[in-house]
């Protein structure tokens, strides 16, 4: 059977029970990014569209990017009232024995919970991510955190994270996809949007004691792309990583890279993704709430049809240069049966661009269609019929006589 193709105002196709609807004025495709990373998540965060996907759901060592978990943890602490940004914490010896990149804490500090963010953010601090984690776990431990941090992560969507520590510090066991990462930093922007700050500091020196470490790592800092986060990473086995997100107009983008061989080489990269992101899509208006997209069939009702209708505003990304061209589908179950209450879900009208995922839209009910009396009954179910058999003639060639 032939699709009819016109713009929100198609006529229905019924087969097997579904009907379906199909509207479509296609759009030119955006322009592929190939990214020289090994493993790249790209995502509009605004729209929740994924735009690159490259071995996003591989588990890799995470290096120090895996301290936004550690952060994740912390911010939640603060959410519940179980410390403040004045709460202290000891510096046990573990935590000042910590290599790599720390604060400089000593057995003699006593860092607030403020203090402790900074370091972890601008500094990449292993020995702050240490003092953290055994004093916000119940056993006090570092293994004890990270396996809350694991079981916590799952909670959240994180399917391929496995935590063996608070810092990102090289173990086998350590492991997060970039698809994860990208997951995480959309938790921390939007479940936190207060703390989420704390990713813009630029510099910081607890007490004055590394003046050559005080600045924000984060390579996008230093052009003027929006960028205002997260968490750069580097070990030998994982190579140069970012997790960055970056705000322009009404839209932000996220995006997570691992694998690079250089920190210049990331830099580069990281810049490209997100100019790439802003300039190739652009967000569209779609429909608007309670605009009529379609109607459904009725049996038994009042009446015959009843209008399917978004919630919500519907907006979507699309190639830049493609001007408001998409490809809608719309499918629901038919007939109908009534009584039908208004804001009822009907079906879905499914989003499509070359080269991206799906969006789907749940469709409701536009009004109430009662159970008809006796007389109406029937009347309205021949004239569903009628209708029926005239829309599948048109749509074979066929006529009745």
């Amino acid at each position: 059977m032939t699709k009819h193709f016109t713009r929100f105002s198609p006529s229905l196709r019924h087969t097997a029970g579904i009907a379906v609807i199909v509207a479509a004025l296609m759009a030119p495709a955006a322009q592929a990014f190939d990214t020289r990373a090994g493993s790249a998540f790209v995502m509009d965060q605004t729209t929740g569209t994924v735009l690159l996907s490259k071995n996003a759901e591989t588990p890799l060592p995470p290096a120090s990017m895996s301290k936004l978990m550690t952060l994740y943890m912390l911010f939640e602490a603060l959410e519940r009232g179980t410390v403040t940004m004045e709460t202290t914490f000891p510096v046990s010896s573990r935590a000042r024995a910590m290599g790599g990149s720390t604060m400089f804490l000593n057995e003699q500090d006593t860092p607030s919970v403020r203090e402790l963010i900074l370091g972890i953010i601008v500094n990449s601090g292993n020995d702050a991510c240490v003092v953290v984690a055994e004093g916000l776990s119940p056993t006090g431990t570092e293994d004890g955190f990270a396996a809350l941090m694991t079981q916590r992560a799952r909670e959240l969507g994180m399917t391929e994270t496995t935590l063996a520590n608070a810092s990102g510090w090289p173990n086998p066991q350590h492991r997060m996809s970039m698809r994860d990462l990208g997951v995480l930093a959309q938790r921390l922007i939007e479940d936190f949007p207060d703390y989420y700050l704390y990713f813009n500091e630029r510099e910081y020196d607890y007490k004055n004691r590394a003046p050559a470490n005080r600045l924000n790592r984060n390579p996008l800092f230093r052009l003027d792309i929006g960028a205002d986060g997260l968490k750069t990473g580097h070990t030998e086995e994982a190579g140069f990583g970012l997790v960055g997100s970056a705000a322009q107009g009404d839209r932000r983008v996220i995006f997570a890279i691992s694998g690079m061989d250089t920190d210049q080489t990331r830099a580069e990269e990281s810049a490209a993704i997100v100019n790439w992101a802003f300039r190739q899509f652009a967000e569209r208006s779609v429909a608007k709430a309670g605009q009529v997209i379609a109607e459904a069939d009725v049996w038994r009702g009042d009446q015959t049809r009843v209008g399917m209708v978004p919630e919500s505003d519907v907006t979507m990304l699309v190639p830049a240069l493609s001007g408001d061209s998409i490809e809608a589908e719309i499918v629901h179950q038919g007939p109908i049966n009534a009584p039908v209450v208004k804001g009822q879900i009907l079906g879905e009208m499914i989003l499509t661009r070359e080269g991206l995922e799906p969006v789907r839209v749940p469709l409701v009910a536009d009004r109430d269609v009662p159970l008809g009396g006796f007389v109406t009954r029937v009347l309205t179910t021949s004239q569903v019929l009628l209708e029926r058999f005239t829309q599948d003639n048109v749509a074979t060639g066929e006529s009745g006589s």
